[in-house]
């Protein structure tokens, strides 16, 4: 299946891209994701399907948008 995958901050430079589709297989979660694109399991991030706050167990649908960022703090 393909996903959308948004990069935020200094993940851009990290993986060479913004935003791109990827495939990959039926019944992957956000871990499966993460894995594939060699994020770090410790990196703190802020993950978002279709808009929604969600944890790297949530499972993956044909065509959802996953935005991918570090968590920021500061004023």
């Amino acid at each position: 299946m393909k996903v959308k995958v948004k990069l935020i901050g200094p993940l851009i430079s990290r993986m060479g891209f913004s935003e791109k589709d990827l495939e990959i297989p039926e019944e992957s979660n956000l871990t499966f994701l993460l894995q594939k694109l060699e994020i770090p399991e410790d990196l703190p991030l802020i993950l978002t399907v279709e808009g929604k706050g969600v944890s790297r167990e949530h499972p993956l649908r044909e065509g959802d948008r996953v935005v991918i960022s570090h968590i920021y703090s500061g004023g």
